[in-house]
């Protein structure tokens, strides 16, 4: 009697230690293990009485479905026909795990094909295949949904990359040659950053529809407010500050290991591998190293908030393009030890600075509470709330909270939502406009949440419009994706920014 009041004790307590609680702003919502139970034991008796399953439609059910980590295996006479199991098929499962077991056979067959394509690929460079690839190959063969990356494993020497992890832009090696407009506007910005006070009003006015690859790096120095507009003073201004920046790594590095900067090292040490981890460049040692240098720095030179996950988002965008200074091909796959020490401690230093210079104008967003976050949240649901009242309305049918989906929007400036390559570009955008990370970033996320209405209006519970708000379907995007969001975002900033009781209730 007492070990089943125990047992009942622990169904009541979900909120105990070690519970899977769902996380606003993570990726992907928690899994239910309970769900996974099926393919590890396979009940004899299972009720095959059809139930209507009953999705959940509000937060506090949603949370009470996926919070409860204390019932596995504590009750060997669960019920397993309930609503919630109804969803797996134990001959389903089974007939699946028989395809996959085939598949590989098949494989196996010819292992002199894939050794060719994969032994001289070094191993800091495999990636995993990611989930997205299946709607890459959606309209394709059978043959191709099992192997969707099938064509480009023939290459030599070149890992396989998902096209969510690929950097490389209209500009990059690969791509089919400049068109004459382009090379009009690469002239352009060549002449105007080549003169000798270059016009930062003009360098902007051409940047806003992105920066040609070719001068994207000293381009950013500028808009950044890293490197001065006179020519002349452009060298020395590199070297001092790059002197500086390893000088703070010689001055405050070492104290990583000091009780009082322990935490902060150790949450940075375990948020750089999950940077990027489907790009094999964020993936080597040396890389990393130069993230935690560069975090490290910046936390302890700015006490007042200190390093907040997502920060080390911000890093990437940077890195990559002052790289791509230095390297032709395809940055995703580059072997960093092939640059000299020189060139790296240049990335890193350029790095540095440019990731202050822009946290220096959103670190509200940063500090205790994250109060600057919470104002932009609030401001993009009255701002939705004007332009598309259906939306908005939706949202509170179902009790979906802006919080609970825009948070990561604002923490992380959509890099979780778009891939890098559409970073990038957005970020050219970005450094064109006044105030443009904190501002008429708020423009952009009312933009991109209305460009998915018909998806979010086509959602009719809270479970189905909160996975699908944490997982856009963005796989596909490239600049002229960006540039039409970027295009609405400006028009509803011409519209709302400067009258703010017009979209205040």
């Amino acid at each position: 009697m007492a070990a089943e009041n125990s047992k009942q004790f622990w169904k009541r307590s979900a909120k105990l230690p070690g519970s899977i609680q769902p996380v606003y702003g993570a990726q992907h919502p928690p899994l239910d293990p309970r769900l996974t139970k099926n393919f590890i034991k396979e009940r004899s008796k299972v009720s095959t009485v059809p139930l209507k399953s009953k999705k959940a439609s509000s937060f506090h059910e949603f949370a009470r479905n996926t919070s409860d980590a204390w019932d596995i295996g504590d009750d060997e006479e669960e019920d397993f026909s309930s609503p919630a199991f109804q969803t797996l098929n134990s001959k389903v499962a089974l007939a699946t795990a028989a395809q996959v077991l085939e598949n590989h056979s098949k494989l196996r067959v010819k292992p002199e094909r894939s050794q060719s394509t994969t032994s001289d690929v070094p191993a800091s460079y495999k990636v995993i295949k990611s989930s997205s690839d299946a709607q890459l190959s959606r309209n394709s063969s059978d043959s191709c949904l099992r192997n969707p990356l099938h064509k480009q494993q023939s290459l030599p020497l070149r890992p396989v990359i998902p096209l969510v992890a690929r950097i490389s832009d209209q500009n990059a090696s690969g791509a089919p040659p400049m068109t004459v407009r382009e090379k009009t506007r690469l002239e352009k910005f060549r002449q105007l950053l080549s003169s000798h006070n270059t016009d930062l009003d003009e360098l902007r006015k051409c940047s806003w529809p992105g920066v040609p690859r070719e001068v994207r790096p000293v381009t950013w120095r500028l808009l950044s407010g890293y490197l001065p507009a006179n020519t002349e003073r452009r060298k020395l201004t590199l070297q001092r500050k790059r002197e500086e920046y390893f000088g703070f790594i010689e001055q405050y590095y070492d104290s990583r290991n000091e009780e009082h900067h322990q935490d902060t090292y150790r949450q940075i040490h375990i948020d750089i591998p999950r940077t990027n981890p489907l790009i094999p460049l964020f993936q080597q040692p040396l890389v990393q190293e130069i993230f935690e240098r560069i975090l490290f720095i910046w936390a302890i030179r700015h006490p007042a908030s200190g390093y907040v996950q997502g920060i080390n988002d911000l890093v990437t965008p940077f890195f990559v393009v002052f790289l791509s200074e230095y390297v032709e091909e395809d940055v995703e796959n580059f072997d960093v030890t092939n640059l000299s020490q020189d060139m790296l401690r240049s990335i890193e230093a350029d790095s540095f600075w440019c990731m202050s210079k822009l946290l220096d104008g959103i670190q509200d967003n940063y500090t205790f509470a994250q109060p600057g976050i919470q104002k932009k949240v609030k401001a993009l649901e009255e701002l939705v709330s004007r332009i598309d009242e259906q939306v908005h309305n939706h949202f509170r049918r179902y009790e979906v909270e802006y919080l609970q989906f825009a948070f990561r929007w604002m923490n992380n400036l959509l890099m979780r939502e778009l891939p890098l390559r559409c970073t990038i570009r957005l970020w050219d955008t970005y450094q064109s406009e006044p105030e443009g990370f904190s501002h008429f970033h708020l423009y952009v996320c009312a933009a991109f949440l209305i460009k998915w209405r018909k998806e979010i209006l086509d959602e009719e519970d809270f479970q189905g419009l909160l996975m699908l708000l944490q997982n856009l379907p963005t796989i596909h995007w490239g600049n002229e994706e960006i540039g039409l969001l970027l295009a609405e975002a400006y028009r509803l900033k011409y519209m709302f920014a400067d009258a703010p009781n017009h979209y205040r209730r």
